[in-house]
């Protein structure tokens, strides 16, 4: 999966809004597949169009570093997914809890060129991991 670093720096790079699109695609087929016994309704997110899936990882550390996978039946979806791991993967429960990806979406200029539906999704999405982080990092 590419850093969030690499994305962020690829969007600057991309003009024509068509070709970031065509990068948010390519990101979410590069995204693992998330093996079937995972779609489950504990890891579905809610208030998501599409259906999507998160599964995180915990190392069991009073404050965890968490890990996280993920998938969705829609490219588009699942190119979104791919970034929101990118932003969350691999941090502290704490760092997590604080940090909103919306806002990293606000920089690469993604949240106005979304649908109504995606955006919330997507909130659905940011909520989600922060939500469960929080409750690892009390």
């Amino acid at each position: 999966m590419a850093s969030l670093d690499k994305i962020m720096d690829d969007f600057a790079f991309l003009d024509d809004w068509e070709d970031r699109y065509r990068y948010v695609i390519e990101l979410g087929k590069e995204l693992p597949d998330l093996a079937e016994d995972k779609k489950i309704a504990e890891n579905k997110v809610q208030g998501c169009a599409s259906q999507v899936w998160v599964v995180s990882h915990s190392d069991g550390e009073s404050d965890p570093m968490l890990t996280f996978e993920g998938d969705s039946d829609a490219h588009i979806v699942r190119g979104l997914v791919a970034i929101v791991l990118a932003v969350y993967s691999g941090k502290k429960a704490s760092e997590i809890a604080s940090l909103d990806a919306i806002e990293v979406f606000g920089k690469i200029g993604l949240v106005e060129h979304l649908s109504s539906q995606r955006a919330n999704g997507l909130r659905s999405m940011v909520n989600r991991i922060r939500a469960e982080a929080q409750l690892l990092a009390a």
